[in-house]
């Protein structure tokens, strides 16, 4: 240790006055906490023998104002997502449209009708904002008008798990559900469907094998604890070759004829026809109210392209018995999540989803439309200096939906000049608006098809600096 390194370390004060220059708007205590923070560091360092010297006041001004700057950086922040995995879990799922966006800050912002009925004065109901919409959207409508009898209805919970755990909870404690042994499903963070059961109160009877079960099988298990029939859809993952499996129309009729309800947990959830992006095996919710289940639920966050939330549409009298049991509290929505969600709701209303919300025009990208992309973000790294090249890649759904699948897109490879493969990838992590790449064919992919164009000059600003 040299004594007199530590001698020459500057004062707290010598450091203040230039440092809160370099970030003016930061407050003192915050800027006098990174300068002490900075100044412990380097001392620290001396004493290891690490430092050899002591930097430019300076240098040292420059460390505590980034310090400053990243202490004051909020953890929840936005990130540039170049994996090309459309509903990336890690990264929020799906992104609002702008008119989600601006009706969640609305409600955010202002006093708002959340539980207040306009025309009476008096209190309203929060499901009554996408209630209407809901059962518009999925066929229900038209089914209760019908047939006061089957009337449909629609409630909004915090997420699918919270959907699934009270439906089972409110319908079926005390008794038997039904479920194929190959829809037996996890979907992340220990959520299983034996465990709910149990935890609902109900009792899981599995039926058929992993590979096949037909409705024979289900109508062999019925008996008098048997509370429902319910059909998980196997949104994360895919059972193939020699199978057979039940159809939603079978076990509903099945259901009905036993006098007992159909539920169908479709996980993933879609308003929206994907076969039309080439994407095949994901039903819809209107498809599952056709085929009569009495229930469904799904997420608001993954194919339906909102606000994270649970969604359950079916008959009246089940989603009454929901909707006055004491777990709803526990698990209802808050008004942001209300308001973006009827924004989003809206979009497929009027028409406009596919070209509005960005998770459907993710999804229905063409190959030449990213292509093209591709070629415009290399022009643009190879200005900066930058060894890019268009290549050929396979994107990905994601966030626990349409296993099995990829979906044709192209990226920017970057191949790095100053630093290793793995620097590049961490520096740009680091960055305070991290960007989330991936590293394949040796080479550091920036995948388009989640890219936005008003991200490109960001992206490439980033990637030139990271590279030294």
């Amino acid at each position: 240790m040299d004594k007199a390194l530590l001698r020459n370390i500057p004062k707290v004060d010598e450091l203040l006055a230039p440092t809160h220059a370099l970030c003016p708007d930061a407050s003192a205590a915050a800027v006098t906490a990174a300068v002490r923070r900075t100044l412990d560091a380097l001392r620290e360092s001396v004493l290891s023998g690490e430092a050899p010297e002591i930097p430019e006041i300076s240098a040292l001004c420059a460390l505590a104002a980034d310090a400053v700057r990243r202490a004051e950086m909020p953890s929840l922040r936005p990130v540039i997502n170049a994996t090309g995995v459309v509903l990336h879990t890690n990264l929020g799922r799906a992104r609002l449209s702008g008119r989600a966006a601006k009706a969640a800050a609305d409600a955010a912002e202002h006093y708002s009708t959340l539980e207040y009925d306009v025309k009476s004065g008096g209190r309203g109901s929060r499901n009554a904002h996408v209630e209407e919409l809901l059962c518009q959207l999925t066929g229900a409508e038209s089914r209760c008008k019908a047939d006061i009898e089957s009337r449909e209805s629609a409630l909004v919970v915090n997420n699918n798990a919270a959907a699934v755990l009270l439906l089972l909870t409110a319908l079926t404690a005390g008794g038997e559900v039904v479920v194929s042994r190959g829809e037996l499903v996890e979907i992340g963070g220990s959520f299983r469907v034996p465990e709910i059961m149990s935890a609902c109160g109900a009792t899981l009877r599995e039926v058929g094998t992993t590979n096949k079960t037909r409705a024979a099988d289900y109508a062999a298990a019925i008996g008098e604890r048997t509370r429902a029939l319910m059909k998980v859809h196997t949104s994360n993952y895919r059972i193939v070759g020699f199978t057979e499996s039940a159809s939603r129309e079978e076990l509903a009729a099945l259901a009905h004829s036993r006098g007992l309800p159909f539920f169908e947990d479709l996980g993933s959830g879609s308003l929206f026809d994907l076969e039309a992006f080439g994407i095949h095996g994901e039903p819809t919710l209107q498809g599952s109210v056709r085929a009569g289940a009495d229930a469904v639920t799904c997420s608001g966050d993954k194919l339906l392209g909102g606000p994270q939330a649970g969604i359950l549409v079916g008959k009246k009298s089940c989603l009454d018995v929901l909707k006055r049991h004491p777990l709803l509290r526990a698990l209802r929505v808050d008004k942001m999540t209300l308001a973006a969600l009827e924004a989003t709701l809206r979009a497929y209303a009027d028409g406009s989803a596919v070209a509005t919300l960005p998770t459907l025009a993710m999804l229905a990208a063409s190959p030449e439309e990213l292509r093209a992309q591709a070629r415009t973000l290399c022009e643009k790294l190879t200005e900066r200096g930058i060894s890019a090249e268009v290549l050929a890649e396979e994107d990905a759904v994601g966030g626990g939906s349409v296993p099995a699948q990829t979906l044709p897109g192209f990226a920017a490879a970057v191949t790095p000049r100053h630093c290793r493969m793995d620097e590049l990838a961490e520096r740009l992590r680091q960055r305070e608006t991290p960007v989330a790449a991936r590293i394949a064919h040796e080479r550091l992919l920036l995948c388009l098809r989640t890219l936005r164009p008003e991200e490109y000059d960001e992206l490439v600003r980033a990637v030139a600096e990271s590279d030294r």
